[in-house]
């Protein structure tokens, strides 16, 4: 959440935000008019809890110097009624004010730009796409008839958008996930595997959970939500604490996410791209206001050198105001090249969500004689099947195989996905 005095102190500043996200600015208006109304009726209780502690004395005065004290009694009566019903009022006014303030997206930074998804700017491009001499394939139609992908078995057991990874591809999957961990564990991370399971009040500590709720799946008849990244259970970790990030905390998480995928229909439907479940390593940090940027830089090197070593071409594009998320403040994706499209396509991102998680999760850090709000980061090293489909298809080999980049051979064992050998046509023996 945005600070509330941040928002009673600059209103103007939260609604331009609101409209450069393309949202409703009476959203802000109706929370400053509801926190103008809570503020009043708490006014009125504490007039009111004053006056109560005050009137014992006068009454206890009166009495001595033999003063009628009836108007007192009955004064000191009818106050815990009075309270009763405006700490009702005010209870009322707090659940109003608190629902619709965890909505409030975080203010966008003054570096994105302005406008839909059409603003979305490239900042940087790596690599150039190889040029294939044959007919390429989409990586559905490399793996399936490979035996290692069946997603047609996965339909029918599971329905749309689940898979069956076999042989080989299983090792690339996991091959990939070893190398990242150890990757960013030689950077300094803490590796984590966290529940894979979370509780909604600790779901809602870091995402607003009414605009995320038809994208993550509920466990029926319990009070927990499977999770659909494991940022939001690295978040978690710390919740209800104060922190020492005198030096920045920074986790990589490995775990797989579960994701309805709602309003995606018929969109990427082949093969494994857009899944309702997918393994994932994340990057998620902790740290002081004054850090987060410095941060934000780190995280996203160390994306750019996992792609790099994953020896594929991408970019890395600056997501405009109307397609950033409610959390971030600023978002960068990487975007990776996939031949048989002939585009980049999204295999993850670097976001700084500022103290907007923190404020929701209460982390905190204690500044000299101050508690602070830390400031939270995350990114996605890989999202692990979305890097299956895309270092298969810029790996093909004309015969049908495909090769595996230099990084990942002592995790896979193995240097490349041979062929489907073509079984001999026997010829029948011509009777003479």
């Amino acid at each position: 959440m945005i600070d509330i005095k941040f928002i009673r102190e600059n209103p103007k500043l939260v609604k331009e935000s609101q409209k450069k996200r393309g949202m409703n600015e009476k959203d802000v208006d109706n929370l400053i008019s509801l926190d103008k109304n809570w503020r009043d009726a708490k006014n009125e209780v504490d007039k009111l809890r004053a006056r109560r502690n005050k009137i014992s004395e006068e009454i206890n005065q009166a009495k001595k110097q033999k003063k009628n004290v009836d108007s007192l009694i009955k004064e000191a009566k009818e106050i815990p009624d009075k309270i009763g019903k405006l700490e009702k009022e005010l209870n009322e006014l707090a659940e109003k004010r608190d629902s619709l303030w965890r909505e409030i997206p975080n203010i966008i930074d003054k570096s994105v730009p302005i406008g839909d998804v059409s603003k979305n700017k490239v900042i940087k491009v790596f690599g150039k796409p190889k040029k294939f001499n044959f007919k390429i394939k989409d990586h559905s139609d490399l793996l399936e008839p490979l035996d290692l992908l069946d997603t047609k078995k996965a339909s029918e057991v599971a329905g749309s958008r689940f898979y069956y990874l076999k042989g080989d591809l299983v090792r690339l999957n996991y091959a990939i996930m070893c190398f990242a961990l150890d990757f960013l564990k030689k950077k300094g991370f803490t590796l984590m595997q966290p529940p894979y399971m979370l509780r909604r009040e600790i779901l809602g500590g870091a995402i607003p959970l009414a605009a995320f709720e038809e994208m993550i799946y509920k466990i029926d008849g319990e009070d927990l939500y499977l999770i659909g990244t494991a940022e939001h259970a690295l978040n978690a970790y710390h919740s209800n604490e104060t922190i020492n990030v005198n030096k920045p905390i920074r986790y990589a998480g490995v775990s797989p996410c579960f994701r309805k995928e709602a309003g995606a229909h018929g969109k990427d439907t082949k093969g494994i791209f857009r899944i309702h479940q997918f393994e994932k390593i994340e990057q998620f940090v902790f740290c002081k206001p004054e850090d987060s940027w410095k941060e934000f830089d780190l995280i996203l090197k160390n994306s750019e050198e996992l792609l790099k070593a994953l020896e594929i071409p991408f970019r890395f594009v600056i997501l405009s105001s109307g397609d950033t998320g409610r959390v971030p403040t600023k978002t960068v994706d990487f975007e990776c090249w996939f031949p048989s499209g002939n585009c980049y396509r999204e295999l993850g991102s670097c976001s700084n969500c500022l103290d907007y998680q923190a404020r929701r999760s209460s982390i905190r850090y204690q500044d000299k004689s101050e508690l602070k709000f830390v400031h939270t980061l995350n990114n996605t090293a890989i999202a692990t099947e979305r890097m299956i489909a895309c270092l298969v298809e810029n790996n093909q080999q004309k015969d049908g195989s495909i090769k595996i980049p230099k990084a990942l051979w002592k995790y896979t064992g193995f240097k490349e996905i041979k062929a489907k050998k073509e079984k001999p046509i026997k010829k029948k023996a011509i009777k003479k």
